[in-house]
């Protein structure tokens, strides 16, 4: 069994939603098991399945900032993914390549991450449910979805992080709370820049690197029918309101 890598490219968030999906579809009629490596452009907030975009995202400031807003098929809670600050990678294969147990099969997916990261010389660990940690702070963290025999897991490696920007375009109900949720987020958050200043080029290297050693893989783009697809599910789902604001 040969993986699939689609090399990193950055699309806007209703495509990178949709490709994800197309992709999930097409490796459970056959498809080979892929490794994606993306990026957001434009920078944008994603909100979990079960969230409420009007809740969690500051609606009018995404608006005004020329920033996406999309709801994944994910759970997990809102996340702003920075043009210029992450790296995001979905791994999708049938359910039999991975474990059974939702905590085991996070365990092994976010263990390429950690070889990754290892390979810049930063020393990280999986801390359940499905976060990476480097001395406690967190540098990614990472979402799975299992659908008709298909697992889909994607995830963010922050690359750089500006938590003021973060926070301007997510709720926070209250002045006094936010001040002190940008102080603890900035203890608690580390990212790639921050450990190793190495330039955007060589951390993606390294995550090819580790997401592939020790896999029978090829380098190939979307199929032309996945392409399709994705353009069909960008447009009949992840472009509509009725989706991204349904709570």
């Amino acid at each position: 069994m040969k993986w699939r890598v689609i090399p990193f490219a950055e699309y806007s968030a209703f495509r990178n939603m949709a490709v994800d999906e197309a992709v999930s579809e097409s490796v459970r009629n056959g498809g080979p098991p892929t490794i994606r490596f993306y990026g957001w452009n434009p920078s944008a907030v994603s909100v979990g399945y079960f969230q409420s975009m009007e809740k969690e995202v500051n609606v009018r400031n995404c608006r005004e900032s020329g920033v996406d807003m999309v709801r994944r098929r994910t759970g997990g809670g809102a996340v702003y993914h920075d043009n210029k600050g992450e790296i995001t990678y979905s791994v999708i294969g049938k359910l039999e390549l991975f474990p059974r147990d939702i905590i085991a099969s996070y365990r092994l997916i976010c263990g390429w991450i950690c070889d990754s990261l290892n390979l810049l010389g930063i020393r990280s660990e999986f801390k359940p449910i499905n976060d990476i940690v480097v001395n406690g702070r967190k540098i990614s963290g990472n979402a799975q979805t299992r659908r008709e025999g298909a697992l889909l897991q994607h995830g963010t490696i922050i690359y750089d992080v500006d938590v003021g920007r973060m926070f301007s375009l997510l709720n926070v109900p209250d002045e006094k709370i936010k001040d002190k949720m940008i102080a603890t987020v900035r203890e608690r958050v580390t990212s790639v820049r921050q450990q190793k200043n190495v330039v955007k080029e060589h951390a993606y290297w390294a995550l090819m690197k580790g997401f592939t050693t020790g896999k029978e893989h090829f380098t190939g783009p979307l199929t032309e029918e996945e392409e399709a697809r994705a353009e069909t599910i960008e447009e009949e789902r992840y472009r509509k309101k009725s989706w991204n604001h349904m709570r």
